[in-house]
């Protein structure tokens, strides 16, 4: 993998993060938008910690996969492996993106960020939301795959 492909990750999760900014504002996970919404779902708690699924996310989601996927398409080269890094760089993609928000969300910033502040981040761990820490451990395990 490219040491610039290192450089890629954090720099889009970066542009993602302020683009989110702007949609959402100060009201987090789509709360305020005009978007259908699914609140409570046992697919939710397994997948999304808990939080609602709205069709701003799903959409974003699909979105942020597609691109990820773009290398395989273009080179015409896909095995198991390659695969696990790019979901492994699409989960640690998420991970800087969603904590950028908050750090640069001028309605937010670092002194808002725990769990009294953000309702859609219902469990956190050593004062940083669960799913940073499944989603980073997962990352690194796909990374590590032979």
């Amino acid at each position: 993998m490219s040491r610039w492909f290192l450089l890629f990750v954090p720099l889009a999760a970066f542009m993602w993060a302020k683009m989110e900014i702007e949609i959402e504002g100060r009201h987090g996970w789509a709360a305020k938008l005009p978007t259908w919404r699914i609140e409570k779902h046992i697919l939710l708690d397994i997948f999304l910690g808990g939080r609602p699924l709205t069709g701003y996310h799903a959409w974003a989601f699909g979105f942020v996969f597609l691109v990820f996927q773009l290398p395989f398409f273009w080179g015409g080269f896909w095995s198991w492996r390659a695969e696990c890094h790019v979901v492994a760089a699409e989960l640690i993609f998420w991970v800087i993106e969603d904590f950028l928000w908050f750090v640069l969300n001028p309605h937010y910033g670092w002194s808002r960020f725990h769990r009294r502040e953000i309702w859609w981040h219902k469990r956190w761990v050593a004062g940083l939301p669960l799913d940073y820490w499944a989603m980073c451990a997962m990352g690194l395990f796909l990374f590590v795959i032979p």
